[in-house]
């Protein structure tokens, strides 16, 4: 098992920022932290997708005008390309979040998940 771990830590962290960023979206009632939680889990995905792309002994994907045998065992730049636009993605939403929890904030003097249900349950 611990050979496992030390030669994968890639995958343990990526286990490990998914487990708390999960524990941050469903324990925590600030919104922020909830936010933070969102953020911590979309990097444990795209640290599961770059660690899944990773050839050994892979070169970058440029065939050469003759290539030989050896010469052609590459990496696939679909992952990177697709976490590049996830990370776009992910900007923009915590963009949208943060405004949104202003806007909150600016409305209802709290970010407590319970105590803008009770207020928002009184109107």
């Amino acid at each position: 098992m611990i050979e496992i771990l030390t030669t994968r830590y890639a995958y343990a962290l990526m286990f490990v920022l998914l487990g708390i960023g999960l524990y941050m979206m469903i324990a925590h009632e600030n919104l922020v932290k909830k936010l933070i939680g969102v953020n911590l889990f979309q990097s444990a995905i795209f640290l599961f997708f770059v660690s899944m792309a990773y050839v050994d002994g892979g070169s970058s994907p440029i065939v050469p005008p003759h290539p030989t045998e050896g010469e052609l065992f590459v990496a696939s730049p679909l992952p990177q390309v697709i976490v590049l636009t996830a990370i776009v993605v992910g900007i923009a939403l915590t963009a949208v979040g943060l405004a949104l929890i202003i806007r909150i904030y600016s409305e209802y003097g709290t970010l407590r998940e319970d105590t803008l249900r009770e207020v928002r349950s009184d109107e």
